[in-house]
């Protein structure tokens, strides 16, 4: 429908209720424009408003209007932001890729490494001096640098070894290495923690420079036609798939307070902010999240501060009368009256800018300075929330299935490129109960793709699947109950034997994780070895984690629990969901990853000195690429895994494939058959492909 003008459109908002200006209305809507679309609800963002249908019809034409509306392209951007640099008296600027909530998925208002430095992924820094500039990411990104980010403009650096030709350094050694000595050097205290801050000042300092918190980030100030501060409906989660009350949470909260003589938290992950108050919302790509921050008091009280304008008045009486609602810019007079009031105040320094800690302190406030509390209470999932993630693990291994069916098709390979692929395996998700979006980007990689770990494939890259045998799609959803990821290696053409030998051992540390029982108390370190055992032996290895946490229907990536070297301190405890996916990358050739997830399990049994034993439940019901296996390499027991593993997904999966997708069940049946361990002698000629 064509837009008929604002003073229609003003008319028609007034009858039917709507009581802001046209002005107000215009920047409401470009706050909406500035959210990503919820593909699952796409007409949501209307219960922002009074509407009837007529009005509800112009205010969509007027959004459409304005998402027409292109901003002129910003040229120069580094010489813009070294001027605005100078206007501060800085020589030196920290550009990190987490915003003021330190999600991995930002706002596009808060895409500063993607606008300074062209850089897509969900990882990395860059460090911008008046005549040179350092870029730095992990192992999962090193090749995504390489071809996104301009060499002529930044030094490419990977924070991971064996990257070459990337050098391997740090942001921190590139700042004492390239750091003048008396230069200033800034960082925006509001997208900084104070473990971050530290590593940085240590470098400046052994630089001889000075470490500058600067009053407004000068890169906000040089980016020109800067989206709007995204907005979308912050919904109630209802007890249904909550499972427990945000009264009962708060109350959990409030103790732990008071036993670690706190009078309140600061909460600067609006994941624990949602969590605690069960609620969700849109602001950012495939993370239920509301941004915002709160104040949670040892009294079981919380002020919520939110763009008000979220708030509609059934999420206003959901979260109750001892919530209060403050706008979003009042949080640093929030803080600053609990400093001024004497109050021990709970600031979590890996996650919370340092602005939070240092505005209590400044105004004369205590700071306990540990991990928040609500990183645990929200990782152990409490039984509704189990019993959704491991339903909605059928639902969504369902839609995985019939897409894994269409590509073993005949011709599928030639038929769909990478952009396809992963526009139909949406397609059979959108259809599944409960489905409110992606988890994340789906990743979808054939041939030499595959091998790079978090590739986004674009119009400019995307390939026929034909493109190399093995084809790596890792993919997830968010349903209202659970959040799926899972990751699944396929061969569309005959691998070679390197490929199934490669595939192989990846799968083997797959499933001895699987397998896995440990005492309580141990952390994910230990299980890390075991899943890289298999390619280690032949001097191969991935150059990422073995499994992180993951949310109920929040971030697929969450903490503090994971399956990494790096986690010496956390235990795995009950009820965490965790994913588990060791993978090989054969750079320009292939990429292996093989990703479920799984529960921590009590066992009922006990090890020799009486400690509990844990373990693992998979949650993820879909199948593993039979063609890819060579059985002689696996044992008897890890085979016996495997067929079990199989038995249950068919179990789980047929049922809902014959009604919907009777070629799908039958490519199920095949795909889920046992696999016999043949005799050594004939393992040569099993080398057909299936």
């Amino acid at each position: 429908m064509k837009y008929k003008g604002d003073a229609n459109l003003e008319k028609l908002l007034k009858a039917a209720g709507e009581t802001r200006s046209l002005d107000d209305v215009k920047a409401a809507l470009k706050g909406i424009l500035a959210a990503p679309e919820d593909i699952a609800a796409p007409n949501l963002w209307l219960t922002l408003f009074k509407t009837d249908k007529a009005s509800a019809e112009q205010l969509t034409a007027l959004k459409n209007e304005l998402a027409a509306e292109k901003p002129a392209e910003q040229k120069n951007k580094l010489a813009d932001l070294r001027a605005e640099m100078k206007k501060r008296n800085i020589q030196g600027f920290y550009i990190p890729r987490a915003d003021e909530f330190h999600g991995e998925y930002v706002p596009a208002r808060s895409e500063r490494l993607a606008w300074a430095t062209g850089f897509e992924g969900s990882a990395g820094a860059a460090v911008v001096l008046e005549n040179k500039a350092g870029f730095f990411t992990d192992g999962r990104y090193t090749l995504a640098a390489r071809k996104q980010v301009d060499k002529k403009d930044f030094d490419i650096c990977s924070t991971a070894e064996d990257q070459a030709p990337t050098p391997t350094m740090k942001p921190s050694e590139w700042i004492e290495k390239n750091l003048k000595k008396g230069e200033a050097f800034g960082i925006d205290p509001w997208i900084m923690s104070a473990n971050e801050v530290k590593t940085v000042k240590e470098a400046v300092d052994k630089a001889g420079g000075v470490l500058v918190f600067v009053d407004g980030n000068p890169l906000d100030a040089a980016w020109q036609n800067r989206p709007e501060a995204p907005l979308s409906p912050a919904v109630p989660q209802p007890l249904e798939y909550a499972g427990k009350s945000s009264a009962d949470k708060r109350e959990d909260l409030a103790d732990t307070l008071s036993a670690k003589g706190a009078d309140a938290i600061a909460i600067a992950l609006p994941e624990e902010t949602c969590w605690l108050l069960n609620v969700r919302g849109g602001d950012v790509p495939c993370t239920p999240f509301a941004l915002s921050y709160a104040i949670a008091h040892k009294d079981g009280g919380v002020d919520w501060y939110v763009d008000q304008r979220k708030v509609t008045a059934e999420t206003e009486k959901w979260v109750g009368k001892d919530v209060r609602i403050h706008d979003i810019a009042d949080f640093e007079d929030g803080l600053k009256a609990l400093g001024k009031q004497g109050k021990t105040v709970w600031v979590d320094p890996v996650t919370a800018p340092i602005k939070v800690q240092n505005t209590v302190t400044d105004n004369g406030g205590k700071v306990v300075s540990e991990r928040s509390p609500l990183q645990m209470m929200k990782a152990i999932k409490n039984d509704v929330e189990i019993k959704g993630m491991t339903d909605c693990h059928v639902r969504d291994g369902a839609a995985l299935t019939r897409f894994l069916a269409a590509m073993s098709e005949h011709g599928a390979s030639k038929k769909y490129d990478e952009i396809a692929a992963a526009d139909l395996l949406q397609s059979y998700r959108a259809e599944q109960d409960k489905f409110r979006g992606l988890s994340f980007d789906t990743i979808s990689g054939a041939g030499e793709h595959g091998a790079i770990i978090h590739y986004r494939s674009t119009p400019e890259t995307s390939q026929k699947l034909d493109a190399g045998p093995v084809y790596l799609v890792d993919s997830g959803g968010q349903y209202l109950d659970g959040t799926t990821d899972v990751t699944r290696a396929i061969a569309l053409s005959p691998p070679t034997d390197e490929m199934k030998e490669n595939f192989t051992r990846v799968l083997k540390g797959h499933i001895q994780v699987a397998m896995a029982e440990f005492p309580a108390g141990t952390t994910g370190d230990k299980l890390d070895e075991k899943a890289r055992a298999a390619l280690k032996a032949v001097g191969l290895d991935y150059a990422h984690g073995t499994g992180h946490g993951v949310g109920s229907y929040l971030s697929v990536h969450e903490g503090p629990c994971s399956i990494s070297s790096a986690n010496t301190t956390v235990p795995l405890k009950e009820g965490m969901v965790l994913s588990n996916e060791p993978g090989y990358y054969k750079e320009g050739a292939y990429g292996i990853r093989i990703e479920s997830l799984v529960v921590v399990v009590d066992t009922g049994r006990k090890d020799d000195q009486g400690q509990n034993l844990l373990g693992f439940k998979t949650l993820t019901m879909a199948p593993i690429d039979r063609n890819l296996v060579d059985p002689t390499l696996l044992t008897a027991k890890e085979l016996e895994w495997l067929n079990d593993y199989h038995a249950e997904v068919q179990k789980n999966l047929l049922p809902l494939l014959e009604k919907k997708d009777p070629k799908a069940a039958a490519f199920l049946k095949k795909a889920t058959a046992p696999i016999k361990k043949p005799p050594p002698q004939v393992k040569k000629a099993m080398g057909c492909f299936l």
